[in-house]
């Protein structure tokens, strides 16, 4: 692992917080540590995903491919590709399969993974309120209200593509409620997937998070 530069861009934002005007607040981007690092490598393959169980009329793998292919691009120094792969059965732990599909590019590393993403449709009841002082001993109204209810279950690999060997693997879990019932599935899906990004990518390429700092004087 490299060395992260520990670049404290200031952002310039004071706030005089109280009256006195005895200390100036300021926000500056930290970046985190890295747990992988991408600019050993000089080629990134991104593959088509294992598709566990998926909603119907919505495209998840190529949804996916086009979006982490954009986030790496935009972040990483070397090359970029996609290839696409036919899974027979589970790959993840077969080295020699992933050790065979690109034997003429031995500085790159394939990104890939398998997910399983799921749409519920959940009953609630909604307390229908009478008024500020209820009857105890009245009849309990409500109504019968659908939530939509979305999971994505994700699984990344990063994989060495000269020795087959899973580099970097975490599994992410995001689910959500929408009070809207006609919500659709393409929209909750790319919000669950920002919450997935942003975790993914302050592993991997250190993203910087916002922290508060005060500047005491006299």
């Amino acid at each position: 692992m490299k060395k992260i530069k520990l670049v404290l861009v200031l952002t310039i934002l004071f706030s005089f917080s109280c009256s006195s005007n005895d200390y100036w607040k300021l926000r500056i981007e930290v970046p985190s540590k890295t747990s992988f690092n991408l600019d050993q490598y000089n080629e990134v393959v991104i593959t088509n995903f294992l598709i566990k169980e998926e909603i119907k009329d919505f495209n998840l793998n190529q949804e996916l491919v086009d979006y982490f292919s954009f986030l790496v691009g935009q972040n990483f120094k070397g090359k970029v590709s996609l290839k696409e792969i036919t899974f027979e059965e589970e790959p993840f732990k077969n080295e020699d399969f992933w050790k065979n599909l690109l034997p003429d590019r031995k500085e790159a590393i394939l990104f890939t993974g398998d997910v399983q993403y799921t749409e519920e449709i959940r009953k609630a009841v909604l307390k229908t309120s009478t008024g500020r002082f209820e009857d105890p001993f009245g009849s309990k109204q409500g109504r019968l209200a659908e939530r939509r209810f979305y999971v994505l279950n994700l699984d990344l690999y990063i994989i060495d593509a000269k020795t087959g060997k899973t580099l970097y693997k975490r599994n992410f879990k995001e689910s959500k409620t929408f009070e809207n019932p006609r919500q659709t599935a393409p929209f909750a899906f790319f919000e669950l997937l920002q919450n997935t990004k942003t975790k993914f990518f302050r592993n991997i390429l250190g993203a910087a998070s916002i922290q508060e700092r005060y500047i005491i004087y006299n």
